[in-house]
């Protein structure tokens, strides 16, 4: 992979990952709902998840620089 773009993307799949992390931590820290009409613990697991998955696409792009 080509470092340029490989850098782009372990950027952007950092900084989704890394605020959807903080978003989700600080929804769930004040007691208020991740998704709406869906269970807390059901949407803060996928939202966790989600966001486990991009911090290690980032980790793989930048792996490949």
């Amino acid at each position: 992979m080509e470092s340029g773009p490989a850098i782009f993307a372990g950027a952007v799949f950092a900084l989704f990952g890394g605020a959807l992390l903080v978003w989700t931590g600080m929804r769930l820290h004040h007691r208020e709902q991740v998704a709406h009409g869906v269970s807390q613990v059901a949407s803060a697991t996928l939202a966790g998840l989600v966001s486990v998955i991009a911090l290690g696409l980032a980790a793989y792009c930048f792996t490949r620089i």
